[in-house]
């Protein structure tokens, strides 16, 4: 019985030691505020998107999972880059098609002229 009353105390010691070495501390807190989390890697304002960008982008954990605001942001963000690079894409490509027809439809300088045209530019010289 003796041993019992004495594992209490000993544990009720051991835990009002460790709660006021965690409360308590005045000026030098042992443990210091708590920041909430925030995007440490945020993705850059000056230039576009890139896969490394993405790779080293980490979200903060809520309780319930992500910070649904933070997440819904990026996931904005990254929607509208994609949409501007697909439109740009699809102006390169049709600029492409336009240049690729005019060389295909353009004057063969290697073709003969016909005979009519051949006599006409005789007489014109």
């Amino acid at each position: 019985m003796l041993v019992f009353w004495f594992m209490l105390i000993a544990l009720v010691v051991v835990v009002t030691a460790v709660t006021l070495a965690v409360v308590g501390g005045g000026e030098a807190a042992v443990l210091p505020e708590a920041d909430p989390e925030r995007v440490a890697d945020a993705l850059p304002d000056t230039r576009p998107v890139q896969r490394a960008d993405l790779d080293a982008l980490r979200l903060p954990v809520a309780p319930r999972g992500y910070r649904m605001v933070e997440v819904d942001d990026i996931l904005f963000r990254l929607g509208a880059e994609l949409a501007e690079r697909d439109a740009r894409i699809a102006e390169l490509e049709t600029a492409l098609a336009g240049a690729q027809a005019s060389a295909v439809a353009g004057p063969d300088l290697f073709k003969r002229p016909a005979q009519g045209e051949e006599s006409q530019g005789q007489a014109d010289r």
